[in-house]
């Protein structure tokens, strides 16, 4: 295991036991592969299954490996053929057993904060679904609440609007300005500090650079 590896499940561990005071469920994962086989074992076969915006979980296979197994009833928005089936599917999702999202940021004490445009992410989070599972690359961790809210805002959120091709002020320069555009994806902030259900919440740190 080399120092980088032994520093990111050492911080890994000591954010899993900030979750539990918090009454959500941690696991470290090393790599994405572990945790695709990690997340597949938390969801009972048969169980109904929905995602978000989310592209740590498309990147590391995650998706695919769900719709590659009949286990499952998928609610899958990138499937959808229309605005409407889009709209649809968001509506679908808060019925589902279970929803699958990354987060912008979380801190080192167990706060997970999330950043949406038009808030169907943050409500399947905030209510609906029975359990939520994050999956979380240790890049995503910073020191506080804080800081975590500058890395949503300040990293994830341009990076999102370029990737979205939204015509803000941060598409041009890379940086917040803190702007009320008709485009802006920072509509909603989203911050979890604890759970009012014991482990609705569960978290599946990964110990790579993943998403945004």
């Amino acid at each position: 295991m080399t120092p980088i590896e032994q520093r990111n499940e050492l911080l890994a561990n000591k954010v899993i036991k900030s979750l539990n005071t918090r009454h959500i469920e941690g696991y470290f994962c090393a790599t994405s592969a572990d945790a695709v086989k990690k997340v597949l074992g938390l969801i009972p076969q048969g169980s109904s299954i929905s995602w978000g915006g989310s592209m740590t979980i498309r990147d590391m296979g995650l998706t695919d490996a769900l719709h590659k197994t009949d286990a499952y009833k998928i609610y899958d928005r990138d499937q959808a053929q229309s605005p409407e089936e889009v709209q649809a599917t968001y509506r679908q999702t808060f019925g589902a057993d279970f929803y699958i999202s990354s987060a912008n940021a979380m801190s080192e004490q167990g706060d997970i904060v999330n950043i949406d445009g038009n808030g169907n992410r943050v409500a399947a989070i905030a209510w609906g679904p029975k359990k939520v599972i994050f999956v979380v690359g240790i890049n995503k961790i910073a020191k506080d609440l804080d800081a975590a809210i500058k890395r949503a805002r300040g990293t994830a959120a341009p990076i999102n609007t370029v990737r979205l091709n939204r015509e803000t002020p941060c598409t041009l320069d890379g940086v917040c300005h803190d702007c009320h555009s008709p485009n802006s994806i920072c509509n909603q902030i989203h911050i979890i500090r604890n759970s009012y259900d014991n482990g609705r919440f569960c978290v599946v740190i990964v110990g790579e650079e993943l998403g945004y």
